[in-house]
């Protein structure tokens, strides 16, 4: 069966390529928020936070290795269909995938180990919000930079079919967001009340 000769909905590829993107920052999500709660990573390295964070740094990139191998081998097996004419079919595809890099690896050292795999969940805040290049481009440059990779690679292989699921793609990141950035937030705004009680108290203690 296929969708106008775009989709092909027989190959099972399809399923585990939507199924892999769809499992990738939902469980990270779920993960991350049970850490930041019951801190049960950190408890399997023996209260060890920053091993903790580490270990599901792995796992996130690990997880992403996989869903990459399954997006691309989904794109193999669907129809091949021409989106741009020569030498844009490779041109278009080939800068796509260079911006989109770029804004993942230049977040990603902008953060660090512990600021891109959740580091937050785990009590391992940073000092000041990164303002640098790109987080001064993109609010989620990570998240936009993915997308961009994942359209690269459906034009390069000229897949339309490629086209739809980097939809998907962007569906599914949009509402990881809408949990992950306010979550993320809160947990910032309560260390900031924090220290600004401490504060209070030594000041009220050096007054007495």
């Amino acid at each position: 069966m296929s969708f106008n000769i775009v989709l092909d909905t027989d190959k099972s590829s399809l399923y585990l390529s939507l199924l892999a993107i769809t499992f990738n920052p939902t469980v990270w999500n779920i993960v991350a928020r049970n850490e930041y709660r019951n801190k049960t990573i950190t408890k399997l390295f023996g209260g060890n936070a920053r091993a903790g964070c580490y270990f599901l740094a792995v796992c996130i990139f690990t997880a992403g290795m996989v869903r990459d191998h399954l997006y691309r081998q989904a794109l193999l097996d669907q129809p091949v269909q021409p989106i741009f004419p020569a030498p844009f079919d490779t041109i278009v595809p080939a800068v796509l995938f260079i911006v989109g890099q770029t804004f993942v690896v230049t977040s990603t050292w902008a953060l660090g180990v512990t600021g891109t795999f959740l580091g937050d969940y785990f009590g391992i805040l940073m000092d000041h919000r990164v303002e640098g290049f790109p987080f001064n481009v993109l609010r989620d440059p990570m998240y936009v930079g993915s997308t961009m990779c994942f359209a690269a690679t459906a034009l390069w292989y000229e897949r339309r079919a490629g086209v739809l699921i980097t939809l998907y793609v962007y569906v599914v990141y949009i509402i990881a967001l809408r949990y992950e950035g306010p979550f993320t937030d809160e947990i910032y705004a309560r260390r900031a009340a924090k220290v600004e009680s401490e504060k209070n108290k030594t000041v009220a203690k050096t007054e007495l």
